[in-house]
């Protein structure tokens, strides 16, 4: 997730850019990011370490999209719009699902299956930021 989420904030701040030539800086930050979360998440296995890194990369492929979106492409913003509200709602579906974690899998124990499978917010959590991916692309 993190990878991939880099290689989309390198695609975007490379989008649009005055000069036409590649730096090599955003590449050096962004994969000295993806180590660093890396290496930090495997020693210290906190999953609200690995959210709140996530969550920064989204936030930096949000202010990006949505400076795109207004001042380049103003009429993808619908599109622009409706892949950040899947990743955002993907987000709080995911949080949801680690803060309840105990209390959901009891109660998908009591509901047929069919329900408690509709209920996997994890799941849930990457077919939405997977969507929200494809729109995102799609408008960039």
């Amino acid at each position: 997730m993190i990878y991939c989420c880099c290689v989309f904030v390198y695609c975007l701040c490379e989008c649009f850019k005055q000069e036409k030539s590649i730096s090599c800086l955003p590449i050096v930050i962004l994969l000295a990011f993806s180590v660093i979360v890396t290496v930090v998440y495997l020693q210290w296995k906190e999953p609200v370490f690995h959210q709140v890194m996530y969550g920064i990369m989204v936030g930096a492929l949000v202010f990006r999209s949505v400076f795109i979106v207004s001042w380049v492409y103003p009429w993808l913003r619908p599109l622009c719009y409706t892949s950040l509200g899947l990743f955002l709602l993907g987000f709080i579906l995911w949080n949801i699902d680690n803060l309840l974690c105990d209390t959901l899998r009891a109660t998908r124990e009591r509901l047929p299956p069919v329900v408690g499978a509709v209920t996997q917010f994890h799941a849930w959590w990457h077919i939405l930021t997977g969507v929200g991916s494809y729109l995102h692309i799609l408008y960039r």
